[in-house]
């Protein structure tokens, strides 16, 4: 091997990230093999060769007993040999390259990396990234997305896995981390590490909620996110296809954090049950739809991002569900106002709440007896039942009247499209091109054999004219002058009586 072998091993070496050193390592078993293919031999270590790492002179020798070695020429080893050796050789190759892409995409896990679009596979998204190949699955990109060969395509490295004989690269657009990164990309603060992002939750595609807090008192978290007139946001915003982006602030109290997570919406108030997990929303009437959201997105999000259930409620409901709770729990003897109080702090607020809990957390949070806990959980399960029962009646009786209205509406519709009118339309019609075709010479179109039509009424005429005076007036001005059979005077003289509204005899 001369020093131009030497010099492709090293170009190999820096293209593919391997080790030059492993190369010629890899070299020297493919001489091996060839020899042992030429000798027919099945001893591994019967054949030796060495590569020298400056001149890249090969030695290959076959040792002998004593521990004597042959040398052999490379010219002597012969056609097949050599081809067995490149097979391995490149084998080698792949391999080491395997490996190498597998360690340097395994250090950059969780980076947002620049590649370039390729093809669609079974609708997962083929993606360049430097020297190798990574695919976004179709639950990784974002809905309504589409990219096309050769457009610049930002991801997220989600996963790098060893299959077979491959590395598959997971990439990612609809990860909540590659929010986080453009994050760490477009504001300095986050990257160090002056803003926290403490939690996130999103939908790709459509909204997505952060957290933020502040180490520096001096530093607002929601203001340095947004940027001056929004330059920051707009930025994540425009990579992400125009996804809405909420920033609220963090804090350690739950109640303040579900209130600026339900932002845009004003909250009334909050309560809290810790043995359900749940919270308990009071908004007013306008602010309802606001807080909920389109399709309950903004609920969602916020029960996500704080880790609550969140129901919502009006005024009017919180009202109501209370009546229900007392009414149902004040008249069992041993229940007093002290416990009823005690109910509503621990954010029990209906039936239904009492009944989920339990007997047991009303012994030891109210300290009721065990008959009176079983009988207060026992009243407020019938409670329950009853009115889950008028809820679904009015529910089922709200979809009715909705389809009522539906069906009218549709009515409506379909009768002013039914063709009453233009029968009426068609009388005039026909009227108004007799009177039109008498006034200039003609004779008017001769009315089908078949046709009953009655005269019409005294109040039709009126109608009539105005229609027939319109049309005596456009037709006259298309009447050319001199036209055969209308003179100049006879057509001033139709046109001066349309315009007085007099529709000649």
């Amino acid at each position: 091997m001369n020093p131009e072998t030497l010099r492709i091993l090293d170009s190999i070496a820096r293209d593919r990230n391997i080790d030059r050193d492993l190369l010629i390592e890899d070299l020297e078993q493919a001489m091996i093999s060839a020899a042992r293919k030429h000798f027919n031999s099945l001893d591994a270590e019967e054949f030796g060769c060495h590569i020298d790492r400056t001149s890249g002179q090969i030695q290959i020798w076959r040792n002998q007993e004593g521990g004597v070695r042959e040398n052999i020429s490379l010219e002597s080893l012969g056609r097949i040999p050599a081809q067995t050796a490149k097979q391995v050789m490149i084998q080698k190759f792949r391999e080491d390259e395997r490996q190498s892409l597998l360690e340097e995409f395994s250090k950059r896990q969780g980076e947002i990396v620049t590649g370039t679009g390729h093809r669609y596979e079974g609708g997962a998204l083929v993606v360049q990234i430097d020297r190798a190949e990574g695919f976004m699955p179709r639950s990784e990109q974002i809905p309504g997305e589409q990219f096309h060969p050769g457009d610049r395509v930002r991801c997220l490295i989600l996963d790098v896995r060893d299959v077979g004989n491959q590395v598959k690269i997971v990439l990612s657009r609809a990860h909540p981390d590659f929010i986080r990164r453009l994050f760490e990309a477009e504001v300095p603060e986050v990257a160090e590490r002056v803003i926290e992002i403490k939690v996130m939750a999103r939908e790709a595609g459509f909204r997505t909620k952060i957290a933020v807090s502040s180490i520096d008192s001096k530093v607002d978290p929601v203001g340095a996110c947004v940027g001056v007139r929004g330059s920051r946001i707009r930025n994540i915003v425009d990579e992400l296809g125009g996804e809405k982006i909420d920033i609220v602030r963090w804090n350690e109290s739950s109640q303040i954090l579900i209130a600026n997570a339900l932002k845009p919406a004003e909250v009334e108030e909050v309560s809290l049950c810790f043995e359900l997990g749940r919270a308990t929303i009071i908004v007013r009437e306008d602010q309802l739809s606001l807080a909920i959201g389109r399709r309950g997105q903004n609920v969602r999000l916020a029960a996500r991002l704080t880790g609550w259930d969140i129901d919502i409620l009006t005024p009017v409901e919180f009202a109501k569900s209370l009546e229900i709770l007392e009414q149902t729990v004040k008249p069992i003897e041993g229940v007093t106002e002290q416990m009823l109080d005690r109910v509503g702090a621990m954010g029990m607020i209906s039936v239904f709440d009492i009944e989920e809990v339990g007997d047991g957390v009303l012994q030891s949070e109210l300290e009721m007896s065990p008959e009176v806990s079983a009988l207060v959980v026992q009243a407020c399960a019938a409670q329950a039942k009853i009115v889950a029962e008028q809820q679904q009646q009015e529910k089922e009786e709200s979809e009715r009247r909705k389809a009522e209205e539906e069906a009218a509406a549709a009515a409506v519709l379909g009768q002013s499209g039914s063709g009453t009118f233009p029968s009426l339309d068609a009388g005039l019609d026909e009227d108004a091109d007799g009177q039109a075709a008498a006034i200039l010479g003609g004779s008017p179109p001769a009315a089908p054999a078949e046709s009953t039509q009655e005269a019409p009424t005294e109040a039709t005429p009126s109608v009539a004219t105005e229609a027939t005076a319109d049309d005596v007036v456009q037709d006259a001005d298309t009447v050319p002058t001199g036209s055969p059979g209308v003179s100049d005077e006879d057509a001033n003289r139709a046109s001066s009586s349309a315009t007085d509204g007099d529709a000649p005899a």
